[in-house]
């Protein structure tokens, strides 16, 4: 891996690079670029930067103060494995051109202070990530929405609903509904996409531990990489994002990490393992704890399930995403924690023993969430438990979608729509600041995005399934 900017300069002298892609991610989560000739990758891209209009991205600058940098960092250069010209991809940081400071709402850099905070705190040195994200791989989708129209429309070869379709021919083997997982092909259609995208995520430095068909019918996947560091991963889900649509759609397939495309089938999470470690010491283990873990850990789902309800406005974070967090489809909506059982918010998985793989798992966060700040606001938060010495209270080592009325009325849910969630950050969001990691103004502009972008447009609209309930009235 590249480390300096000579380094860069030679790979991309030894691929024979022709262009150099400059990405970076806005506040929703969306990598944006622009190109440059190679001839024009020098080492001030790495130090004075490049300009670029910030008025357009989105919760970025106002057209007044336009003008900012990008820092393009050496460590993220490879050679583009989806583009026939070839491409030498940079991720870069954003910085004020006035101050010459890294820009407070450049995600990547909310990322890497809650990275240096971590050090600060004590508590370890550094924190590691393996996000589980699924997605779903169509042949065909439309929709749109008018005055006096409305509709989506999504199509696989997979999809049950095909079973009686004419196709010429009609092949069968089509996966029912909950049951994509995960059978052998032909009835898996995706094993060589999958195949593929896994060899270019490796070109890209993306290590992945396997692949598979995931539950849900007509193409639903999951591709697992290797943890890593807090701010590599969340440029590793980036990646993995960018690879698996470019790949899909080369083969005149669209990938999709809305959390739920899908009614009466799985939605797509992105449970989310993470462990503190203190030089080769994981902080999460412990012998003799519930689990294997120690009371750090302990303190760390604390906090994770105290500041949950603000928690998602970053982790679940659009109003699709409460269409996934019900009872019934795998999806934790119980604030409570939990060796092996997936119903439970929070996991303490007991695959193995062993003190490095000891970890736990955050199962309600969903891939339609920019990986900086769900990553950094997940370790606040469990940071802030261990500060506090928060108790999680009693495991809960059953069925919570099967308990007694009496006992499931004394747990908590997550909220059920992203409006609450917006209330809840706005009330709940001072162990976010702490360190200057999220500043106060990212998370107004957060909440006012949210609210005006995505909460008032699809509140103001009518659905189709609201004909069908009230149109007789």
């Amino acid at each position: 891996m590249p480390k300096t900017a000579a380094d860069v300069k030679q790979l991309a002298e030894d691929a024979s690079v022709k262009i150099v892609d400059l990405k970076f991610v806005d506040l929703p989560g969306v990598w944006q670029h622009f190109s440059i000739p190679v001839e024009d990758l020098d080492e001030d891209l790495f130090e004075a930067g490049i300009g670029f209009d910030g008025s357009s991205i989105r919760g970025y600058q106002q057209i007044h103060e336009s003008d900012m940098l990008l820092i393009a960092d050496p460590e993220t250069a490879y050679v583009d494995p989806n583009l026939q010209i070839p491409t030498l991809s940079l991720i870069c940081n954003v910085r004020d051109p006035i101050t010459l400071q890294p820009y407070s709402r450049d995600p990547r850099y909310i990322a890497q202070k809650a990275e240096l905070y971590l050090k600060s705190s004590g508590a370890a040195d550094v924190s590691y990530w393996g996000p589980e994200l699924e997605f779903y791989i169509f042949d065909d989708v439309r929709y749109d929405q008018t005055a006096q129209s409305g509709y989506y429309f999504i199509d696989s070869v997979e999809g049950v609903w095909n079973t009686g379709r004419e196709e010429r021919s009609n092949l069968g083997y089509k996966i029912r509904h909950k049951e994509g997982y995960f059978p052998v092909p032909p009835a898996d259609t995706l094993q060589d996409i999958r195949s593929e995208i896994i060899l270019h995520m490796k070109q890209v430095g993306v290590r992945v531990e396997v692949h598979h068909h995931e539950v849900g019918t007509a193409g639903q996947g999951e591709i697992d990489m290797k943890y890593a560091p807090l701010t590599k991963m969340a440029d590793n889900v980036m990646y993995y994002k960018y690879i698996i649509r470019n790949v899909a759609r080369k083969h005149n397939k669209v990938a999709t990490f809305m959390p739920k495309p899908i009614f009466g089938d799985n939605g797509s999470g992105m449970h989310t393992h993470q462990s503190l470690w203190k030089g080769e010491t994981n902080v999460f283990y412990d012998q003799q704890g519930y689990g294997l873990v120690s009371k750090t850990a302990m303190h760390y789902i604390g906090g994770l399930l105290k500041h949950a309800p603000a928690l998602l406005a970053f982790c679940a974070p659009t109003t699709n995403s409460y269409r996934r967090l019900v009872p019934g489809y795998e999806a934790p909506v119980n604030l409570a924690y939990s060796q092996r059982n997936r119903s439970a918010a929070v996991r303490i998985p007991v695959y193995s023993k062993s003190p490095k793989s000891k970890r736990i798992e955050f199962r309600c966060p969903d891939p339609s969430a920019n990986p900086y700040l769900c990553f950094a606001a997940q370790l606040m938060a469990g940071l802030d438990g261990i500060a506090q010495r928060i108790d999680p209270g009693e495991p809960l080592d059953k069925d919570l979608y099967d308990l007694a009325p009496e006992e499931a009325a004394g747990i908590k849910s997550t909220p059920g729509s992203l409006g609450e969630v917006l209330d809840a950050l706005e009330k709940d969001h001072d162990w976010l600041l702490k360190g200057d990691v999220f500043t106060a103004d990212v998370v107004e502009t957060w909440i006012k995005y949210k609210r005006e972008r995505e909460l008032a447009p699809v509140n103001l609209r009518p659905v189709p399934y609201e004909y069908f309930l009230y149109f007789d009235l």
